[in-house]
């Protein structure tokens, strides 16, 4: 998951059940903003590990390093303490109310499980077990970025700000209205653009959906009497609906990928359905054999069983080897679920890519999607090695 998804998802958990911990303020101020901070940061907190990518000469660092130690529910503890502590010291520096230093660390300890699911939630891979154990576990459920995701953490704090005051909210509904509707426009004009599907008609109903969520709730006044805590919780509920959806879908696909196995006779090393974007009804259905990988991208709303296509591995010989015991490229193999392996001679060069076609967008025509490349001369010297760009 982004870390801005991360990050407005902790400050949604925070107000719907950790912000009224702090107690009323006597002047009526602070409506838990530390408590809503901790949570915020906590969610976040695990992303912080792009800071050794960025100091490391490995150009295989965010393979090694991303989602590693800092998403580990074994280090989640020590981490939950210690920002606790370090909060609770500003805050007396500073004179701010806050919780205390044990509700303090489960709040943040919260905020960081929370951080680890959402990204066990993707087919990235997540090191859940480290320093302990460095298997990467991925359920496959969303996309690495779900709007529709972001959406629903969202809207309900969005609507709680607007009827935070009665004689703000036209304005403040307006304003959100608008904002959001432009990023609908701009996520379809994304899709299009990328070649992933998506109807322009969404972009109308959802447009509807946030003028009804918006302004409907005015009407009576009700939408007054409604506390920010509540409009949170059933923003909580609403994504956990949706996480049920989406692991629903996800075993429909799978079903489908078996069963396209088992009607083929193939031989299956490892199998998977992987979520596409834009919604829970597009998947990539992937199955690594001994030759090479079978590849589908499908929508559960096509009767049709998918059709899926070969990208069958080079016959193996003395370079394709030789490769494969290179230090990075066994960081590469770790990692990769379903690669393939492609052999190439080029003047007097040989050249080895590797691809892991979980990473190849909808549908995509890219050849260099997540490609790591080596060239060997014919005494099998490494002349050069890295990332393939486009």
């Amino acid at each position: 998951m982004d870390t801005i998804t991360h990050g407005i998802t902790g400050a949604l958990i925070g107000k719907a059940f950790f912000a009224e911990w702090q107690g009323p303020a006597p002047d009526g101020a602070g409506d838990g903003r530390v408590a809503t901070f901790a949570a915020t940061l906590g969610a976040i907190f695990p992303d912080s590990d792009v800071i050794a990518e960025l100091f490391s000469k490995n150009n295989l660092a965010t393979l090694e390093l991303h989602r590693g130690f800092t998403h580990s529910f074994v280090c989640l503890p020590l981490f939950a303490l210690a920002l606790a502590g370090l909060t609770c010291w500003f805050a007396r520096r500073r004179e701010i109310r806050c919780p205390d230093w044990t509700r303090l660390a489960l709040i943040y300890a919260t905020g960081l499980a929370v951080h680890i699911v959402l990204d066990l939630l993707t087919s990235f891979g997540t090191m859940i077990w480290s320093p302990l154990s460095n298997a990467r576990a991925a359920w496959d459920l969303t996309f690495i970025i779900d709007f529709l995701f972001t959406g629903i953490v969202l809207l309900p704090q969005a609507t709680a700000w607007v009827y935070r005051r009665r004689e703000r909210h036209r304005r403040r509904g307006l304003l959100v209205w608008v904002f959001f509707s432009l990023c609908a426009v701009g996520i379809e004009r994304l899709a299009r653009a990328t070649g992933v599907p998506f109807s322009p008609w969404v972009v109308l109903v959802a447009s509807l959906v946030m003028a009804a969520l918006f302004f409907l709730p005015a009407w009576g006044g009700w939408g007054f009497g409604v506390r920010r805590a509540s409009w949170c919780r059933a923003g909580v509920y609403a994504l956990a609906a949706y996480l049920g959806l989406s692991a629903t879908a996800h075993q429909v696909a799978l079903h489908r990928v078996e069963k396209f196995a088992a009607t083929q006779e193939l031989t299956v090393e490892r199998m998977g359905a992987l979520p596409m974007p834009p919604s829970p009804a597009y998947w990539s259905g992937l199955i690594r054999t001994p030759d090479g990988v079978w590849q589908s991208w499908f929508s559960l709303l096509e009767r049709q069983p998918p059709a899926f296509r070969f990208f069958g591995d080079s016959p193996p010989n003395g370079y394709t080897e030789a490769v494969k015991q290179l230090p990075e490229v066994r960081t590469y193999l770790w990692f990769a679920r379903f690669p393939v392996v492609r052999y190439s001679q080029r003047g007097d060069r040989n050249v080895v890519e590797l691809t892991d076609r979980r990473f190849v967008a909808w549908r995509s025509r890219r050849t260099s999607a997540f490609t790591f490349r080596v060239t060997i001369d014919s005494a099998g010297r490494v002349l050069d090695q890295g990332w393939v760009e486009d």
